[in-house]
Formats: structure tokens, sequence, C-alpha cells
């Protein structure tokens, strides 16, 4: 017996034993965890989103369109799992220097299935390309492609068909890595041939627009090139370091200058520098877009300046381009980061919406105020612009005669915090909208993103929340950033101040570029965006469930101008109506894609004719009747 209670004995202590092991294993554990600290504390679980959500909410009674849809993020069944990554200067060196730009994502058909597939580009790590199979899949078809680019750091992409042999290329910017061009054999397999092309430029470059300014058949390029903001000192995963004091005075020091480069297309794919003699511009620019301000069949181009004044440069009949700025733009945005060009109004004319990002850098407002235009905080010794800059968004009304009026307030363009814009008839009701990606990421506090549903070319109405876009999925508005050692070697960084241990910084979340089009083939138009840091969203709509809608795709097939139309003036007429688009390529922050003009319909059964004003000069008519809910492509006669 007394054994019996001994063992008794024995088994009690060991268990206790074992218990208070068990309580102590997970104590430890649960001490080695790094405690997450949101920056700001706002960052996370901000608590001004549902009173700004029930607060838009209340506004639907001014608008005269369909608004009784939704938006859902379905990444996570789209098979995409690209993630973007970013330099230690957006992270936990953080710096006001331009790599917190971001990166563009640009869409074309690569491989002639009738799909438009996905190419996302990265600023540290690989870029992706993502094959769409068909009822909102992908598939990641990098590697076979040959288009990861994993050795350089990354800003954005353009595709576009530069031998006219009826397959998207592909041409890549980088920060003085050297930037890229790869021939796509059709299949969707591309070649490195930056070399024999001539197009290897290694500075600070951005945006690369592609268009045919002499009209003859081959596209030119325009690439845009920011200024020189690093030293000659690199970081960890071999990127430049960022200026750490004064990267944002660029402009005023003549020595960082970086020209922007015009190049001509000479056939056999190769390009030539042109800019001496054609079109000289010095503006710290990230974007450009071509635009007939004086319809006379030429592109002219609109450039942007995010630190001063945007440039107008006219064509003149391909020969040379001539500097209006201020006559046919006398004011413009100081810190312009999106153009997008499009007719609101349904008027036939091209109307130009540009945001503008770093003046409202100048003052952090609270999140009800983001609507009105910025009180510009900074100095004209800094500003450098006379009293002669729009501190906010511009939208250029085309009153014809090129001339322009800015509107943006009243109707309702302002937002804040702004880089670039998508624009598409997100409700199918013959009205253009728009998509605005706008956040600033760590260490600021959570930007939304702005959807504007065009209430019938009056005015623009904030819908993001209705939408539901906003709030994002699972309600997340922020993300692990960083990890610091506060006791150790990071115990001086800012963040650290008050903590110890290890801690993981959480920054909010925040997109930067984005491209609108079909991804699902089911008639209306989705989202997809490139965020800063972080995955993408797959923002899949659900209006072809809840109204039956009436649209038309259009592809077109240059022969005597260049393969894809780019530069083609399209109108579509249904009745009374009629809806005429620019197939200019542009499609969100810096990037350039190739996909269908897509013509919302409204309730039209049938279209009547469609008209071309081709590049060549030419101008064709489709007669109609035409079926609705279809593709059709239109061939250059």
């Amino acid at each position: 017996m007394t054994t019996m209670k001994s063992a008794i004995s024995n088994a009690r202590i060991f268990y206790l034993c074992a218990f208070l092991a068990g309580i102590l294993f997970v104590q430890s554990a649960f001490a080695q965890q790094p405690r997450q600290v949101p920056v700001p504390k706002d960052a996370l679980n901000p608590p001004w989103l549902e009173a700004r959500k029930a607060a838009q909410l209340r506004t639907v009674d001014k608008f005269k369109v369909f608004y009784d849809f939704q938006f859902t993020d379905k990444v996570g069944e789209s098979g995409i799992q690209f993630i973007h990554q970013i330099v230690d200067d957006g992270g936990r060196d953080y710096k006001p220097v331009h790599y917190d730009h971001g990166n563009g994502v640009a869409i074309a058909d690569v491989d002639g299935d009738r799909l438009c597939d996905i190419y996302f580009i990265n600023q540290l790590g690989a870029n992706e390309l993502w094959k769409n199979l068909g009822n909102g899949k992908f598939e990641d078809i990098t590697e076979k492609a040959g288009v990861s680019v994993a050795d350089r750091i990354g800003v954005t992409a353009s595709f576009a068909d530069i031998d006219n042999d009826g397959d998207p290329d592909l041409f890549v910017t980088t920060v003085r890595m050297g930037n890229l061009l790869f021939e796509n054999d059709g299949t969707g397999v591309f070649t490195d041939i930056t070399a024999l092309a001539g197009l290897g430029y290694v500075g600070h470059s951005s945006g690369a627009v592609f268009f045919d300014y002499d009209r003859d058949g081959l596209l030119d390029l325009f690439l845009t090139n920011v200024g020189v903001y690093t030293e000659n000192k690199k970081g960890r995963g071999g990127y430049w370091l960022g200026f750490k004091e004064d990267a944002f005075v660029g402009h005023l020091k003549p020595e960082r200058t970086e020209r922007s480069i015009l190049y001509k297309n000479m056939g056999d794919n190769r390009f030539v520098d042109v800019t001496e003699g054609m079109l000289i511009d010095e503006s710290w620019t990230g974007d450009a877009s071509p635009i007939d301000v004086n319809n006379d069949n030429y592109p002219d181009l609109y450039v942007l300046n995010m630190q001063g004044h945007d440039e107008y440069y006219e064509n003149v009949e391909g020969v040379r381009f001539v500097k209006k700025s201020r006559e046919v733009f006398p004011k413009t945005p100081w810190g312009s980061m999106g153009i997008k060009v499009f007719d609101y109004n349904n008027d036939g004319m091209m109307d130009i919406f540009i945001t503008d990002m770093h003046s409202d850098m100048s003052e952090l407002i609270g999140p009800m105020r983001e609507k009105r235009k910025s009180w510009m905080r900074w100095p004209e010794a800094l500003l450098q612009s006379g009293g002669n800059s729009i501190f906010g968004n511009a939208f250029f009304k085309n009153e014809g005669d090129g001339k322009f009026t800015e509107i943006s307030d009243q109707i309702g363009a302002e937002n804040y915090w702004p880089w670039g814009l998508s624009v598409g008839d997100l409700n199918a009701d013959g009205y253009d909208d728009v998509f605005i990606t706008a956040c600033m990421n760590y260490p600021y506090r959570y930007g939304v993103n702005s959807v504007l549903l065009n209430n019938r070319g009056e005015t623009f109405l904030d819908s993001e929340f209705i939408l539901g876009v906003e709030p994002r999925r699972d309600g997340r508005t922020a993300k692990p950033w960083f990890e610091l050692d506060c006791s150790g070697e990071d115990k001086g960084h800012s963040d650290c101040k008050g903590l110890t241990g290890r801690v993981v910084i959480l920054g909010a979340l925040g997109s930067r570029s984005s491209v609108i089009f079909d991804i699902d083939e089911d008639g209306d138009l989705d989202i997809v965006t490139n965020e800063f840091n972080a995955e993408p969203m797959v923002l899949i709509s659900n209006l072809s469930e809840k109204k039956d809608i009436r649209y038309l795709k259009v592809t077109l097939i240059g022969t005597a101008s260049n393969r894809d139309g780019l530069g083609a003036k399209v109108t579509v007429r249904a009745g009374a109506q009629s809806y005429t688009k620019v197939h200019d390529g542009q499609s969100g922050y810096l990037s350039q894609s190739l996909y269908p003009l897509y013509f919302g319909l409204d309730t039209a059964d049938k279209v009547d004719r469609i008209e071309v004003l081709w590049p060549s000069g030419r101008k064709q008519v489709v007669t109609g009747p035409v079926e609705v809910n279809r593709l059709i492509e239109v061939k250059e006669e």
C-alpha cells in the first residue's frame, strides 16, 4: 500500500512538473514573439473609416446613375501570388525620396489567346507575368517568358508592338540599372533585344510612352526621366541609396537635371535618340501622355512635372515639337503624378484629368477634408512657380479650338494623396468612370483609393465605399513593414522610442498603379492594382449579375498605321448617343497596356455605326447594325 501511495504521489509530482513546464514553455514562446506596433497608431483600424463610409452612403440620393453593384477582392481565387517588395528607403530606412513612388502594372494578350495577361513590376526582386487562363484564373509564366528582370530595381513597363508583327513587345524601366526591351515571339516567350534596339539608357527612368509622332506606321518612344535622386552608394539588395536630406529639392539644383528622351523607331527593332532639335524637356517627370490638342491628327505631348509646372509640346507635322505650355495651360498642378485623356461628358472632345500628389504632401489634413484643394505650406523659394500653380488635382475640360477650362472643384475631381488614375465605364452606362490609387503607406496614416462614378457628364461622385472597394478585404488597413531589435542594433531607430526587444512595425497598406479591364470575360469591367510592399488586389465586379448590361469591345488592326492603332480615335454611335475614345494605351500610374476599347452602351440594343480616324489620317466607317455584347475587330482599309 505504501509503495502504491508513493507511486501515486510521484505521478502527481511528475504531472505537476510537466504542467508547470508547459506553462513556462508557452510563456517563453509568447515572450519571443515580436510585439506589433502600428506607425502611426491609426494605421491599423482607423477610427474614421466607418464614419467616412456612412457619410458616403448618405449621398446616394444625388446619383443619376446605376450604383447597386459591388467589387470583391478575389486575389486568392485568382491564383495570383505576386507580392511587391520595396527597398529600405521605403521601409526601415524611410526617406522622403522618389523610391516611394512605387511601380506599375501593365496588361496585354502576350500569347494570342484573346485573354489579357498581367505583368506586375517589382521594386526589389523579380517582376512577374501572369497568364490569364479564363474565368478569373491566372498562372505564373514569368520564367518561361523570360521577363523576370530579378537583378534590377524596377519602376514600370509598357506593352507595345514595336515591329508590327501582331504581338505585344515589352519595355521595362529601372533605376540606374539600364532599361530593357523584350521582343515577343508571338507565343509569350520574350527575347532581350535591348542592345540591338539602342534602348539601354541608364538613369532615373520612369514612364515609357509609345506613340507614332511622325505617322510613319512605327511606334516611337518618349521615355520620361525623373531627375537625379540617388547618390553613388548602394544599400541592401543592390539599390542606389536615395539622397538623405534633399532628394525633393533636386529641381533647384541644375546638376541633378535628367532630360527625358525621344526615340524614333527606325524599323528592324532599332531606335535612335532624336531628342536634340525635336523636344528638350527637363521636367522632374514620372509620366506623360499623347493628346491631339489642335486636331491635326499629329499627337502632341503633355508632360507631367512632379516638382513644378507641367509642360505641353505641340507636334508640328512630325518634324519637331514646339513648347506651348503656358499658352495653352496657364496654370497646372505643382506636383503632378498621373494623367488620363478621355471624353468625360460625351461631347466628342478629349478632356484631361491630372492627379497631384506632391501638393498634398505640403499639409497633413484629416480624412474628412480630402475633397478640398491643398493649402500650400511650402515657400515660393521651393516652389519656383511664380504663384502660377494649382495645388491639387486638375481637370481640364476641352472647350474646343485648343482651349481648356480647369473645373476640378466644380465636378468633384479632387482627392488626397493620389498617384495614377485608370478610366473605364464601370457601370456600362456610356460615361467613363475613374479609379484613383491613393495612399502614402509607412510612416503615414491609411489613405483610401478613390472611385469616381461619372454622374452622366455633370459631376463625379465618390463611390469607393458604396461599391465595396473600401474598406479593403477583411477590413485590412496595415501589414508588417519591417522588424527592429530595439534592445540591440536598432535601439536608436525613431520607432524604438520607449520600446525594448524585437518589434514588428506595421505600415499602412496602399495602392500605386491600376488597370481596368474585363478579367473574367463576363462583360463588365474589373480592376487590378499593384500595391506598395504587398500583394495586389483583384477587384471583380458583379455588375453583370445585377443588371442587364450593353457594351461593345473594339480591337483595332492597323495596316498603314501601327499594328495596334495606337493614336486612333474611335466613335461608336447608337441611336441618338455617340461615344468617343482615343486608343492611347495609357492605363494607370506610369504604365501602358494593350487591350480592347470598351464602350458601355446604356440601354442600346444595337450599334448603328463605328467611325475610326486612324493615325495614318484615313477615316473608316463600319456600318451597322452591329450586335452588342461582343468583341469586334476593325481592320484599317
